[in-house]
């Protein structure tokens, strides 16, 4: 649960003179001021829209609470906020004191940014379908579409069937780029595979993405591309296998995960919060941090489900990438069955 009882914020507060800022340990930087952090923690607070146990949320949350455990932030959160509530939130936050804001705005683009524009002294790190905006907000998505290339590959060389089964939260383009790569690594491997596709229109509805994934199996699909909670359980309750999106869940679902392409949050949070501290966080697009030459995504595979043909040719594709010599190709239209 959120340790808040009034979800938004914070400025970064400032002396008004140069002596002030030195004697806060706080500096200028393009016109701003953020706080320098000098063995003193900056104040984060994150606005999640889902719950904190929703995957995509839980990577931003695990990233903070290491910083958190280092020393290097104080923070606190609101989780399942609603889009209407967004920017009373954010600016709750902003009002309060915090030095770094992170959260996701794909719902509530333009509210955000009308609140980062009135809060020129605050940092805002926001997952956004859109590009940074001047001075102070900086966004990232899950650029992950490297290790979902090679899930792609080890699904389109273990189906039986030919017939996948994929289902998403919503059609937008963090969503698309992933499943367009996922489908891009199986035909790169089998070209005879076809595809399902559903988005059940919801982040976080366990029961309706269940019954999408068992709408599928019913139609011939043998392995599912799980991008939302709900479709590992009716793959396991049917005897199919899954391909995980975000986090790692083969110890839950034993037996059912053949892989997933995980993706680490961390390269992107402990930039922004250097930054911070070093009193130089601008507007920029930290996308790129998720890839896999940052640290920011992974491949893991179950080598106990996944033949040692596949995991030879998955990992062999994995090196051409991370080597630069291959490169997964970014789709952010919505992906159509067939």
């Amino acid at each position: 649960m959120s340790d808040l009882k009034l979800p938004h914020r914070r400025t970064i507060l400032l002396g008004a003179a140069a002596v002030g800022a030195a004697a806060f340990g706080v500096e200028t930087f393009g016109g701003r001021a953020f706080a320098q952090g000098a063995g003193k923690p900056i104040k984060v607070a994150a606005i999640y829209t889902v719950p904190v146990e929703q995957q995509w949320v839980s990577r931003i949350h695990k990233a903070l609470n290491a910083a958190k455990d280092r020393g290097e932030i104080t923070y606190k959160f609101s989780e399942n906020v609603a889009n209407n509530d967004y920017e009373r939130v954010m600016r709750q936050y902003s009002e309060e004191g915090s030095d770094l804001v992170v959260g996701e705005i794909f719902g509530v683009e333009r509210q955000a940014r009308r609140v980062a524009s009135a809060y020129p002294k605050v940092a805002y790190l926001m997952g956004s379908s859109f590009g940074p905006s001047k001075p102070n907000l900086a966004v990232f998505d899950n650029f992950i579409q490297e290790p979902s290339y090679l899930t792609g590959m080890v699904a389109g060389k273990t189906t039986k069937s030919n017939l996948i089964g994929l289902v998403g939260g919503y059609a937008i383009p963090e969503v698309n780029r992933l499943m367009h790569a996922f489908m891009d690594g199986a035909r790169s491997v089998n070209p005879n595979v076809k595809f399902l596709v559903t988005f059940i229109n919801s982040w976080y509805d366990p029961p309706k993405a269940k019954e999408a994934a068992f709408a599928m199996i019913d139609k011939g699909a043998d392995i599912l591309y799980a991008e939302r909670f709900g479709v590992s359980d009716a793959a396991k309750e049917k005897g199919v296998k899954v391909i995980g999106n975000v986090i790692d869940t083969a110890s839950q679902y034993p037996d059912t995960v053949l892989a997933s392409a995980i993706w680490h949050m961390e390269p992107t949070i402990d930039r922004a919060i250097k930054a911070v501290k070093e009193g130089r966080f601008e507007a920029a697009d930290y996308g790129q941090f998720s890839q896999m030459q940052y640290g920011g995504a992974s491949l893991v595979v179950d080598e106990k489900l996944v033949p040692a043909d596949v995991v030879k040719l998955v990992r062999e594709k994995e090196k051409e990438i991370t080597d630069g010599l291959f490169r997964v190709n970014v789709n952010d239209a919505e992906p159509k069955a067939g």
